[in-house]
């Protein structure tokens, strides 16, 4: 959820609008720290901090925080016991932050929407109960940790570059499946046709006659994703990603057969067998007996969601 454009929509229509955020999680709970649910005055809200009670007192809190009148209030710091304050079997304890934004927010506001709207990966830094944000761009995993009082919360991934190749019926699916996910998804083929006449926001769609050329500009930690209409083409792409350590994660469409006989005419063109062993075909796994384009590509989206976690994970 784009959470800075719904506050600041909100503002621009109420008035107000109050950010439920979960800042700290300590042993079981319903959401991970950096959940958001954005509220309305009247009790409207988008996003989730896990449903059930937990998420029903916090709405409360948020919609008597928005009805307040007067000097702006600030924002205040819950701890939740799920368990003995709420009688939710997590077990956990979770801390809940709710802030209040008006019109009087707005010029800081704007460059976390454009941010968002960028897809940019961003961070802020706030006290604990203090309404005031330092805006930090993400530009990689390294960033130093928040000073202490300070608490960071997330909004907006950097998106993780995938390299989708083909768009026949499973391409055009998988496109649709990961339109919502932190993904950036440059989808090549040679055929200009075989593209649809629009695609998800987090989509940039390439007619090249060597759809390998791609792959020369490519950032590390790059997802690569092989579903052409040529098996020759499959092999080409496949022959110039494995051994390319910018690519961590190369997937291709087909089945066990198919691998085996593109891994021994890899090898036979001087590819090493670490190097063929790092090739995912099936793609998806075929965890399900079901072929539908969509059912093949919601696995996929799974697969590819693990590999976007493992590189997180480094």
């Amino acid at each position: 959820m784009p959470v800075w454009t719904r506050i600041a929509d909100l503002i621009d229509t109420d008035g107000r609008a109050a950010l439920v955020s979960v800042v700290a999680v300590d042993g079981s709970a319903p959401r991970e720290a950096g959940a958001h649910m954005v509220v309305r005055a009247d009790g409207d809200f988008s996003g989730t901090i896990g449903g059930g009670a937990l998420e029903h007192r916090m709405l409360e809190a948020a919609r008597q925080a928005l009805a307040e009148t007067g000097a702006r209030p600030q924002g205040q710091r819950l701890r939740q016991a799920l368990g003995p304050d709420l009688g939710q079997c997590c077990g956990g304890r979770v801390d809940v932050r709710i802030e209040v934004f008006s019109r009087a927010d707005v010029p800081w506001i704007r460059p976390l929407v454009l941010a968002e709207q960028t897809r940019a990966g961003i961070e802020t830094l706030g006290l604990p109960d203090a309404q005031g944000r330092l805006i930090r761009r993400l530009a990689g995993r390294s960033e130093p940790p928040p000073r202490l009082g300070e608490i960071a919360e997330r909004f907006g991934e950097m998106p993780t570059p995938l390299y989708l190749f083909g768009a026949g019926h499973v391409g055009r699916a998988l496109v649709l499946a990961l339109a919502p996910l932190a993904f950036r998804i440059e989808w090549i083929d040679p055929r200009a046709e075989a593209f649809p006449a629009m695609a998800p926001a987090n989509v940039a769609m390439w007619q090249l006659p060597d759809p390998t050329a791609a792959l020369a500009e490519a950032p590390a930690g790059s997802l690569v994703a092989i579903m052409s209409h040529s098996h020759p083409l499959d092999l080409a792409i496949a022959a110039k990603a494995l051994p390319d350590p910018r690519f961590a994660y190369v997937g291709m469409i087909g089945s066990a057969a198919k691998r085996r006989r593109f891994t021994g005419v890899m090898q036979r063109m001087g590819i090493d067998a670490a190097l063929t062993g790092r090739l995912v075909l099936p793609i998806g796994g075929r965890r399900l007996a079901g072929k539908a384009p969509a059912v093949i590509a919601a696995q996929i989206a799974v697969e590819l969601l693990e590999a976007r976690e493992a590189l997180q994970a480094l």
